[in-house]
């Protein structure tokens, strides 16, 4: 593993600006002290919700209090599932033995399908503990009653045998499960070796994920039971089907036997997270995020090609270095570095950036969490105190503007059109204050219109006393923008509001665009500050997403239907298809990326633009 960063031992943990940008996904949180070393490590199915409630005023028990005052820092790492989160969590409590870990839970196992295969007539049973059986085992599983539930339903569709040898072998008659057909009654020699085989093979397949057979089955089975009004076994079929999908879903916290590190980068508004997984024996047994100063990178191959070297080869090297690094983007010049380490350690070490299975998965576990906690650094105060700075210096004002809002219009040709405002104050994104706006009475697709209506409904209300005017308006145009921004505050009377138009540059790139402040030239901001240009490009993102969330909303309710209408690629056929594959529209909302491809007809593209529609609801 590589050195922990060095923390300074003054330092106290802004929980409220973290808590702010954190994700509501499902993942780990990991806790550290003032000196780096790691005091907790906890899982969650709603990110946001668990850390915070470690900060509420009251309700802490004396051990969870003691732990809140010793946090310098959380690093999270976020997953598609709860049952990942489950599997990671469990892995590096067995690694670093956090003291919290040990005080507050009990670090048991978790529990496996086992098969047995020494025996003639082999068995199905439940596992917790050290594998010393011969035979074969499907897990792990975060669920004792998933485990359970399946292993029932296993039972009653393969038949193979689940009771104790000693039970099995003093057997003279048919016990109670053949009465009931959960059995084949292998110990009276009711069935054949060859066709016990069968299912002991079926059973085996089912368990490795390729039961899709069967799961096709249940699903006609359960549009039959439908059909014929017997909802009740419609709806044991349907949560069948659920419980299948959980103990079949690909854990990708434990795959293969690799010794791999899985490296992804992110880069936004000048700031860059490197998120680093650290996969030992098929285990993802640590993870770590840095982030590291990078003023000449925007891509993030330039990131990942100047931080490699100092992460591998400074300061002697690391010890432990894997067969394997797999990287979220191509480094053109890796092989140096190959070189290099092949030299140090005296064996070859791949670095690769295209991989499939659950390689990809690791790199898009990776990858979504080095954006997760790179957001989280961004919403920092001290990083937004120096951009909103910069902002004070490039605009020549006297006082750092304490507020800013800006505007942003979405719709869909036209249909729905809603308007967003967004506030940022110096401890960034002031939730609170947040106004959207359903825009009527206009020609379809004419933003002109949309945003005088929106900034006229604002400000009407703001000279009413409903709230505070902000020392900076951001207008996401040009000229054409401004025009009607200052129209709009000339006749409402509002005074002491700089308007500011932010048009893109011809290239559209994030870094490029214009600044045009708003006076009787509409003078144009030569050479603005790096630093205040990342912090109107994080508005001006935050006022596009607030507008598109409200969109989605609006003509969603207009339209009165699933929330799978409306998602480009997902017509009737794929939205039967979904629903028929996971049994209803709760199921489909629960399913992550992988197992939304799984049913037919659903490509990555497809999948992952329901998961973007269902998840951003």
């Amino acid at each position: 593993m590589p050195p922990k960063t060095s923390y300074n031992l003054a330092m106290t943990f802004d929980h409220q600006t973290f808590l702010k940008s954190l994700t509501q996904r499902p993942g780990i949180y990991q806790m550290y002290d003032a000196e780096g070393g790691i005091l907790y490590v906890g899982k969650a199915k709603n990110l946001k919700n668990r850390v915070t409630s470690y900060f509420r005023k009251t309700g802490l028990t004396a051990k969870t209090a003691a732990l809140v005052k010793r946090i310098a820092q959380i690093d999270v790492t976020v997953t598609e599932t709860e049952t990942e989160a489950l599997i990671l969590e469990h892995n590096l409590i067995k690694q670093y033995q956090p003291p919290y870990n040990i005080l507050l839970r009990d670090d048991k196992s978790y529990p496996y399908i086992f098969l047995s295969d020494k025996d003639k007539w082999p068995r199905l049973s439940f596992h917790r503990g050290p594998k010393k059986a011969k035979g074969t085992y499907f897990g792990p599983f975060p669920s004792v009653n998933a485990v359970r539930e399946s292993m029932s339903f296993l039972q009653k569709t393969f038949k193979v045998r689940q009771c104790e040898d000693v039970f099995f072998k003093n057997r003279s008659r048919p016990c109670l499960q053949h009465q009931i057909k959960r059995c084949t009654a292998p110990c009276v020699d009711f069935v054949s070796p060859e066709d016990y085989a069968a299912d002991v093979e079926l059973t085996r397949q089912y368990l490795d994920g390729k039961g899709d057979r069967i799961l096709k089955q249940l699903e006609r089975d359960m549009e039959k039971a439908s059909a014929e009004l017997a909802f009740e076994k419609a709806a044991e079929n349907r949560d069948q089907i659920a419980a299948l999908r959980q103990i079949q879903a690909q854990q990708m916290i434990e795959k293969g036997k690799g010794t791999v590190d899985v490296v992804a980068g992110a880069v936004t508004n000048g700031q860059a997270c490197v998120h680093i997984l650290y996969v030992r024996q098929g285990r993802i047994l640590g993870s770590r995020s840095y982030y590291p100063k990078a003023p000449l990178a925007d891509q993030v191959a330039d990131l990942l090609e100047e931080f490699l070297p100092q992460l591998y080869l400074a300061g002697g090297g690391r010890p432990d270095l894997p067969k394997e690094i797999i990287l979220n983007a191509p480094v053109d010049n890796s092989q140096p570095l190959v070189d290099a380490l092949k030299l140090r350690v005296g064996r070859n070490i791949e670095i690769r950036d295209s991989v499939r299975g659950f390689r990809a998965k690791w790199i898009e576990l990776a990858q979504r969490t080095a954006e997760q906690n790179l957001a989280g650094k961004l919403a920092s105060k001290k990083t937004l105190q120096q951009r909103f700075e910069s902002l004070r210096d490039t605009l020549d004002l006297e006082q750092t503007p304490q507020r800013l809002e800006c505007f942003d219009i979405s719709h869909s040709s036209g249909e729905a059109v809603v308007a967003s405002c967004v506030v940022f104050d110096a401890n960034g994104a002031l939730k609170s204050d947040y106004r959207r706006f359903n825009i009527d009475g206009i020609t379809g697709g004419d933003d002109y219109a949309a945003m005088e209506q929106a900034i006229r409904r604002r400000y009407t209300r703001l000279m009413k006393g409903e709230g505070k005017l902000p020392d900076i308006l951001l207008i996401d145009g040009g000229k054409g923008q401004i025009g009607i921004a200052k129209s709009v505050l000339s006749d409402l009377g509002v005074v002491g509001v700089m308007i500011l138009g932010v048009a893109k540059g011809t290239t559209r790139k994030p870094g490029m665009e214009t600044l045009i402040l708003a006076d009787q030239n509409n003078r144009i901001i030569g050479r603005p500050a790096e630093a205040a240009l990342h912090l109107i490009q994080q508005i001006r993102d935050e006022a596009h997403r607030f507008a598109i969330t409200g969109h989605k909303a609006r003509r969603d309710k207009k339209r009165r239907t699933s929330p799978l209408e409306g998602i480009p690629g997902v017509g009737p056929t794929r939205r039967r298809d979904l629903l028929k594959h996971f049994g209803g529209i709760v199921e489909v909302r629960k399913a992550s990326v992988a197992d939304l491809m799984k049913v037919e007809n659903i490509n990555k593209k497809v999948a992952e633009a329901i998961y973007s529609a269902l998840y951003n609801e």
